[in-house]
């Protein structure tokens, strides 16, 4: 059995959150032998969007494929990026026209890694059908590949829909958005690894890797005071998960958390 190992990495929470990633990414990778990561960036500029700086950080951290979601369209000046680099990712499913790509192949150490980033509906805008969008991709693809998914969306019910509608057919589903690592991490019954959400990169005393005294006046006052990225401390952490794959059959072995 050729066993290979995909990291993939919560949403990367402002300047704190690339710090962490800039400190703690290479040695993961050395240590757990990884062959392949992806990682979340639409909340790296102070919370909300991207910049080309953020996105060659990331990149340089050690970071294959950025994925994103709805706050990737937040820096305009970014949406050059989207269309011109291989490697950064916005939601699949918003309608034709929209910058950028929402999937992509990438050939590594000679394993053909599809990424597909895809957004929910639930409780979010009413863009295209994620589960139709997901079909018309892996449909399409004729050669033998290693499907990793970001489903960056709200809804718990959504997520675990999308796995068991997905299982079989993508080596690894994970959810993003809401910064909140859930502990279900699992095998399912055709073969894919899943896990509600990757949880975030930044400051763990936090709320979703904000300023924790900002959100209590939001919710106390009602007024949408902007929100900034929490100080850095001691408390920052990478979340995310590592799984294990069978190269020749894209069957996930093994997920654990980070």
């Amino acid at each position: 059995m050729n066993i290979i190992r995909a990291m993939m990495i919560g949403d990367i929470v402002g300047a704190p959150g690339l710090a962490i990633l800039d400190a703690k990414l290479p040695s993961l990778i050395e240590e757990h032998k990884i062959d392949f990561v992806i990682a979340n960036g639409e909340n790296a500029a102070d919370g909300f969007g991207m910049t080309e700086t953020d996105y060659r950080r990331i990149a340089a951290a050690g970071v294959d494929v950025i994925t994103s979601g709805n706050h990737v369209w937040e820096k305009r000046e970014f949406w050059p990026i989207l269309e011109n680099e291989k490697n950064i990712l916005r939601p699949a499913n918003y309608p034709a026209g929209a910058p950028g790509k929402g999937f992509s192949v990438f050939t590594k150490n000679g394993i053909n890694w599809m990424v597909i980033n895809l957004q929910g509906r639930e409780l979010m805008s009413s863009i295209d059908c994620p589960f139709q969008c997901f079909d018309s991709i892996v449909n399409a693809q004729a050669d033998k590949t290693i499907v990793l998914v970001d489903f960056h969306a709200e809804s718990s019910r959504e997520k675990e829909a999308l796995g068991f509608y997905s299982d079989g057919r993508a080596s690894l589903i994970a959810g993003t958005h809401t910064h909140v690592q859930t502990a279900d991490e699992r095998l399912l019954p055709k073969g894919s690894a899943y896990i509600t959400d990757l949880g975030m990169t930044g400051i763990t005393d936090s709320v979703i890797g904000m300023e924790p005294k900002i959100c209590q006046e939001r919710f106390l006052k009602q007024v949408q005071f902007q929100l900034k990225p929490a100080a850095s401390s001691e408390s920052g952490k990478i979340q995310g998960v590592i799984a294990e794959i069978d190269a020749d059959t894209g069957a996930a072995i093994s997920i654990t958390r980070m």
